[in-house]
């Protein structure tokens, strides 16, 4: 069985990205964990399988992490998404994608060759807890499309990857939590460190930023507009009204045939 993939990555999180008409069976779950397996796979952090759109959208994505299961959302995935609609001559300059976590609008800001900058509209963030605690750590939980809890921290030195395991299945959150950990630099700077449900560490992520943005807003630890420093590089977030948005990049990399 063959299964045909084109592989982005947003800000080094990486994606594979297979049309769902050229999918060989229906079990996506085991497919997901075989084709994102990084030793076995071709390797990513998700499998997007998207479909041509439908009313009014240019396309509709599904998302599934390397462990099989199906999140709402990803900020980065999304994104490239759009470089990959864009590629295939189905959008232009502004893109529009339905998600699991609904429509979500992304604009083209630069192109050079297969090199993307976005700006996507990640929507609101509800604040669930503002200032909680977690295994004894200052936390506020949010849902940005998905679900975020924020540990903030003074700086990394803690066991940051294990207290990130520890959360995400915490009795708390029954359907698992992405979890990042925030360090404030300055008045409008932000250092993170992610933990994503259902993938583990990554170097960045765009709804992790989104959340570690929004909480840090919240607390009145930063101020609009804000920039997300991550082992992958900057994102920046601008509030708009109620709604925030990331800007971030996407490079296509490669293309292929995954043999299942």
């Amino acid at each position: 069985m063959k299964i045909p993939f084109t592989k982005a990555h947003g800000a080094k999180n990486d994606f594979l990205l297979t049309w769902a008409g050229e999918i060989p069976g229906e079990d996506l779950p085991a497919i997901a964990r075989a084709i994102c397996d990084r030793h076995t796979g071709a390797g990513a952090d998700g499998w997007l399988v998207v479909s041509p759109g439908t009313d009014g959208c240019h396309g509709k994505i599904r998302l599934f992490n390397p462990d099989g299961s199906e999140p709402e959302l990803s900020g980065n995935g999304t994104r490239c998404a759009a470089a990959f609609l864009i590629e295939a001559g189905l959008a232009e300059s502004a893109v529009s994608i339905l998600t699991g976590a609904g429509r979500k609008e992304i604009r083209l800001m630069e192109r050079n060759g297969y090199k993307y900058l976005f700006e996507m509209n990640m929507g609101r963030a509800v604040v669930e807890e503002l200032r909680g605690t977690l295994l004894d750590l200052p936390v506020t939980i949010v849902n940005v499309g998905n679900p975020q809890c924020a540990v903030f921290v003074d700086d990394f030195s803690l066991d940051w990857r294990t207290i990130g395991a520890r959360i995400e299945s915490h009795p708390r959150f029954p359907r698992k939590t992405n979890v990042s950990f925030v360090k404030v630099v300055n008045g409008h700077t932000i250092d993170v460190r992610f933990f994503e449900r259902g993938v583990g560490e990554t170097m960045s992520s765009g709804t992790g930023s989104t959340g570690a943005a929004a909480s840090a807003l919240a607390r009145g630890e930063v101020t609009n507009p804000v920039m997300i420093e991550t082992p992958a590089g900057a994102l920046n977030l601008r509030v708009e009204g109620e709604h925030l948005h990331l800007t971030g990049p996407v490079e296509i990399v490669a293309k292929g045939e995954f043999f299942l």
